[in-house]
């Protein structure tokens, strides 16, 4: 049997009789973005599954010599149809990723070694080699990727056939120039270029040659009978990567076996052409090329496929796989993007597979406030994977903010305290490098804070209004997360005009409300509505504040934050006491209401009408979720000192402050001169406008009335 030769020359072979044909391994050579490919494989296509994948390298023989018999493997690898180096022979392979160190460790080499063997003897019995030589030269990668350390543990198998006995040299191995002329160099280089562009390639890996003082002439491999016609000594070309001056490299192997399969009993011997193309300062030449003469052994088809050997040693030179550590060389950036999509992704093989991530990451988030709220909701946007998040805030970070707020740190506070919209992007920075994170300080307009009629203020007032209508414009969700109820009223009524989803969420002391808003159909879309059903759940609307008789209300026909009030927002921090200054509510509220409004958002993302979606409620909770994550409630009204949460839906009011119908009217007809009323004005101005007043004043009507009946009883 052939030993290997090592993969640098140490001397040619010792003279004797019919000294045998040593061959130089395949050096596996993957680069990086082979490594950076099968990430993106595995996390996105692959996941847990362990089936055997097709991949495909190539090798070049125009190496300088002292470098190794080199198969390549790139990020083009997984792209088995796609094209191949100029001048380089594909190679076609078989991927076993595994999903353990373990399952890697413990995989039999043996048995996969010898069945990409059997396949390479299958092959030649078949005669399917003549239609695709390539497959002679195939290989097996078996691979455990590591992808949280980045490590990559890999081992190449090279399967050959063997004889049972060595092969004979019969006349040494020479340079091509030795053994024919100039001319016949050059009418080979030009007869060898000719059949790749007849066979559509740039490289051949095996071919037919014949030549006299006169001609040269080459055919592919499947002509073998008419092109020899009974010839006892034959020369076949082989495309060899190896740069050894006195021996070939591994592609030789199965060819060999191949021949003395199918025509081995009528040869007395085989020339091999060993063909190197390289190009010396500029000149392309095959003059080095290596040219030697052997005597093949006897083979039977009838005996089965030959024995096999092929795995690659370590860098050691032990029969050990190979480990490649990434962590370092990959870029930092793409590593944590990588790495930040992992879990989630995860979550989609083993949990969620109809779980559209694409649609999540994709979302553009704008979170108006940057406090506790704020900061806990831009944390959990981020391990969903938001790339896109966008705070609006005009305070500054204070002492007691960082222990509560954990986008902020003590030196925050300094010198009067940063920005914090603009503290929280750069924290955002970061925390993750991939996260494209914008700040803008500025103060919201609210009813009941009369704007100055000084032009300065006015115009302040303009652009501020200007500039939160362009961010809710171009965002997909927007967060309302400030402390006060009149904060929240501006930025509702754009957004419900700009058909922009809505996600609420605010804090009493161990109570929390997080809801979405109805989301308003598109003008051109509206028309009669249909009674929503009528809901029998014990308790009714007084069981819960701000709940409803109804059930199955759909998504546009939901109310919004302010749709329960019967009073419209005004100025709530007036006189206010030290305790009343701040959002006094139990630590971890904030974490919890926050967590919930960024689940709440994603569970709308993943119902099939978004934030036109049908209002789960509590009594929906036995029933078949509406989406692959659970519920789309309306509102999740929480009460942490009884550890429940119940999810009460309720219909847009027709006299709501904020989302009605009047109010819409009046901002898309007269814009900012609309809002400096309702800025200017008490909050009359709204209740007269939308119908709240004369609500009011027949409320108080009907329970005069009720009383003088009562006392007429």
């Amino acid at each position: 049997m052939a030993t290997a030769a090592e993969s640098t020359e140490k001397g040619t072979i010792a003279p004797g009789d019919n000294p045998k044909l040593q061959f130089a391994p395949f050096s596996s050579a993957l680069e990086a973005g082979f490594w950076h490919e099968l990430t993106q494989k595995k996390i996105n296509d692959y996941r847990l599954d362990e089936s055997p994948k097709s991949i495909k390298g190539y090798y070049y023989n125009g190496d300088p010599v002292g470098l190794p018999t080199r198969l390549t493997l790139e990020f083009s690898a997984f792209d088995v149809d796609g094209p191949t180096p100029a001048r380089c022979c594909p190679v076609v392979g078989t991927l076993y990723n595994t999903n353990t160190l373990e399952a890697f460790k413990s995989c039999d080499k043996k048995e996969l070694m010898e069945k990409g063997a059997k396949e390479i003897w299958d092959a030649i019995q078949s005669g399917a080699v003549f239609e695709n030589p390539s497959v002679l030269s195939k290989f097996l990668l078996l691979t455990f990727a590591d992808l949280k350390k980045y490590h990559f543990y890999y081992w190449f198998c090279f399967p050959v056939l063997c004889f049972s006995e060595g092969i004979h040299i019969l006349q040494q191995p020479v340079t091509l120039e030795e053994k024919i002329s100039a001319i016949q160099i050059q009418a080979l280089q030009k007869a060898y270029d000719t059949l790749c562009q007849e066979n559509g390639v740039t490289a051949l890996p095996y071919f037919l040659v014949k030549y006299t003082e006169d001609s040269v002439s080459v055919c592919s491999l499947g002509k073998w009978d008419d092109f020899f016609k009974g010839q006892k000594k034959v020369t076949i070309g082989v495309y060899d990567p190896c740069t050894l001056s006195q021996h070939p490299g591994w592609p030789l192997r199965n060819i060999l076996v191949l021949v003395a399969s199918k025509w081995g009993a009528l040869l007395d011997s085989v020339e091999v052409l060993c063909f190197r193309d390289r190009t010396l300062q500029g000149t392309r030449s095959i003059q080095h090329s290596i040219i030697f003469e052997v005597k093949l052994p006897a083979i039977s088809a009838s005996s089965g496929c030959p024995k096999s050997v092929g795995w690659e040693k370590n860098q050691k030179g032990a029969m050990a796989p190979r480990m490649v550590n990434l962590s370092e060389c990959m870029d930092p950036k793409r590593l944590a993007e990588s790495s930040v999509d992992l879990n989630l992704k995860l979550m989609r093989w083993r949990l969620v597979p109809s779980l559209d991530l694409e649609k999540v990451v994709s979302t553009k988030c704008l979170l108006l406030g940057a406090g506790t709220l704020g900061c806990n909701v831009a944390r959990t946007l981020m391990g969903w994977g938001v790339r896109h998040i966008t705070f609006v805030d005009n305070a500054k970070i204070s002492y007691s903010n960082p222990v509560r707020q954990p986008l902020y740190e003590f030196e925050d506070c300094l010198n009067g305290g940063k920005s914090k919209a603009l503290a929280a992007v750069e924290r955002l920075g970061k925390i993750f490098p991939g996260v494209n994170a914008e700040g803008y300080n500025m103060s919201i307009p609210m009813p009941g804070h009369p704007v100055n009629f000084s032009e300065v203020t006015m115009d302040q007032a303009r652009k501020d209004v200007e500039q939160l209508q362009r961010l809710i414009s171009a965002h997909d969700v927007v967060f309302l997360l400030m402390d006060t109820r009149e904060s929240r009223w501006l930025p509702t009524v754009i957004a419900a005009s700009q058909r922009k989803l809505i996600v609420n969420a605010a804090l009493g002391f161990d109570t929390f409300v997080v809801m979405r808003h109805g989301l308003k159909k598109p003008k051109e879309a509206e028309g009669p509505e249909l009674a929503p059903t009528i809901s029998c759940t014990p308790g009714g609307s007084g069981a819960i504040p701000g709940s409803s008789l109804f059930s199955n209300i759909p998504g546009h026909r939901l109310g919004c934050y302010f749709c329960n009030d019967v009073v419209a927002p005004g100025d709530s921090t007036r006189d206010r006491t030290l305790d009343q200054q701040c959002t006094v509510s139990r630590p971890g509220l904030a974490m919890i209401a926050g967590a919930l409004a960024v689940e709440l958002m994603v569970s709308i993302l993943q119902h099939p009408e978004g934030g036109y979606a049908v209002a789960s409620s509590s009594d929906d909770r036995m029933n078949e979720p509406p989406t692959s994550l659970g519920l789309v409630p309306h509102q999740i009204r929480g009460f942490l000192s009884r550890f429940d949460n119940v999810l009460p839906a309720s219909l847009a009011f027709d006299k709501c402050t904020a989302c009605s119908s009047v109010v819409l009217d009046h901002y898309e007809r007269e814009g900012f001169l609309f809002l400096a009323k309702v800025f200017n004005s008490s909050h009359s101005f709204l209740e007269d406008l939308t119908g709240l007043t004369l609500l009011h004043q027949e409320t108080q009507a009907a329970e005069i009335w009720d009383m003088s009946d009562d006392e007429s009883i």
